[in-house]
């Protein structure tokens, strides 16, 4: 089921007319089930996965609160941690691993004769293997303690909102939520009813329209001009901002109306100032993630440069790889890693010799953002290209590949709404980060009457403009 669908509108108001007409005893498990319902509305056979993933990990937090010794806290937790990124390896990187290995037997004389198996990737696994995960470390680091209604916490690994894309919740943030008595608010109703318009208005109207021109030149680079590659980027850069947070919107957007608060997850990113600045606004969560549950326990910023520098890499290519069983993902990885170091180094040096500018401080920060969105969408050309070698011609033709006319797409109309609607975004982006406008529309300078108008032409577009009902980006992830 899509958020960007006529079903899901009408299952989100049959889920929330329910929801608040139940007694509190059974709220849990009609959302459990309606969790349930929307996952397996894609295919159901997956939907043992989800059920496999929940006994697993609760059982195994389970005994880690009751054990009387570490070993066997530690032999649960590697249970957990085990069958979980087992299923996670198998699904998304036995075939990518097997196409790896095949040709280091073949420089070794080896036959390597295991075949390429036809595996379906389960929409939303690495979202909700990591949300598990978390849950089963935290209470064997004691930052949680272990839930003890089994259906409170599968409504946890499985709420629909989040499900399939995230955010990627922490037990310690939503699942102690989930015994809260929630009342049907009117303001939540409009706040986050205004998210889903929002979050919808960037997918359907922008994000898909910008995916008819990034689609039909990434699919042939070796057809067009560097120009034209040079303007898919663009295109694509805020194509997948747009689709990501759009989704990211509508989640938020979804669970307010029920009384839940999810975590933020996009936070104006190409507002930021530096590469690290970037990180902390894109896919908030994932980033948080791996800080929590890689980066510190491998030292962080606590050890020396070398081991800093291992520990900022094995995040950065696990990021990569974590998005997808692809080398232009490693790389995509690999590259900002090769940025934070820059930028790490860029700073040691500015402070050891004391550079000072005589640039006004505005003038500065545009400078910052305009690299920092470059040096991102460089990166963005890996993340969508078909394969190193496509990213690797697609980026010297737009350095060395200046002539002929840009590619204006099948509709220019439609290329020059594309463009125009970019424009209403970065205007918009620029209102939020200067705080006219808050991120979750609740709270705003603009007076009403100018609001609401807003509202409505949004949603005018939406069903006039609305290009498709494609999935989001990330559902491959």
């Amino acid at each position: 089921m899509l958020f960007n669908s006529l079903e899901y509108a009408v299952f989100l108001l049959f889920v929330v007319g329910v929801y608040f007409a139940l007694p509190f005893r059974l709220r849990v498990w009609f959302l459990l089930a309606a969790s349930y319902y929307f996952y397996m509305r894609w295919r159901w056979e997956f939907i043992f996965l989800i059920v496999a993933q929940t006994f697993v990990t609760f059982e195994a937090a389970r005994r880690i609160a009751h054990a009387k010794s570490e070993i066997v806290r530690r032999f649960w937790l590697s249970t957990s941690i085990v069958f979980c990124l087992g299923l996670l390896g198998y699904f998304k990187y036995l075939n990518f691993f097997q196409d790896a290995l095949r040709p280091m037997f073949e420089v070794a004389g080896l036959s390597y004769l295991a075949p390429h198996l036809d595996i379906i990737l389960p929409v939303g696994i690495s979202f909700y293997t990591f949300q598990a995960l978390s849950y089963t470390i935290d209470v064997y680091r004691g930052a949680h303690v272990a839930e003890p209604y089994l259906a409170r916490y599968a409504l946890y690994v499985a709420f629909f909102p989040q499900l399939v894309a995230g955010p990627i919740e922490r037990a310690t943030h939503l699942l102690d939520q989930f015994s809260r008595r929630n009342r049907f608010d009117i303001e939540r109703f409009i706040d986050g009813g205004k998210l889903i318009v929002w979050g919808l208005f960037k997918k359907v109207v922008i994000a898909d329209r910008l995916a008819i021109y990034v689609d039909r030149v990434y699919e042939s680079p070796e057809l067009y001009s560097g120009p034209t590659l040079l303007m898919a980027t663009y295109f694509f850069a805020f194509q997948i901002y747009c689709d990501f947070s759009g989704y990211s919107d509508i989640a938020i957007g979804s669970a307010r109306i029920l009384g839940y608060d999810l975590m933020q997850n996009f936070r104006v990113p190409y507002m930021a100032r530096s590469i690290s600045d970037f990180w902390r606004r894109w896919h908030i969560s994932l980033t948080s993630w791996f800080r929590t549950y890689l980066y510190l326990p491998l030292g962080g910023s606590r050890v020396g440069y070398l081991k800093w520098a291992r520990n900022i890499l094995a995040v950065f290519l696990i990021s990569g790889l974590w998005h997808g069983a692809n080398w232009t993902f490693i790389v995509w990885g690999g590259l900002h890693a090769t940025y934070y170091f820059a930028e790490s180094g860029t700073r040691r040096i500015a402070v050891r010799s004391g550079v000072r500018t005589v640039l006004p401080g505005y003038l500065i920060d545009a400078l910052r953002i305009l690299l920092t969105f470059h040096l991102v969408l460089l990166s963005w050309v890996f993340f969508r290209a078909s394969s190193v070698a496509d990213a690797g011609l697609i980026l010297t033709k737009i350095f060395t590949d200046f002539g002929g006319a840009i590619y204006m797409g099948a509709s220019q109309l439609t290329t020059l709404l594309s463009i125009a609607l970019i424009g209403v975004l970065v205007a918009v982006q620029v209102m939020q980060e200067k705080g006219f406008v808050s991120l979750y529309f609740s709270k705003s300078r603009i007076p009403a009457a100018f609001r609401w108008p807003l509202y409505a032409g949004m949603i005018l577009c939406i069903s006039t403009l609305g290009v498709s009902s494609n999935a989001f980006i990330y559902f491959q992830f």
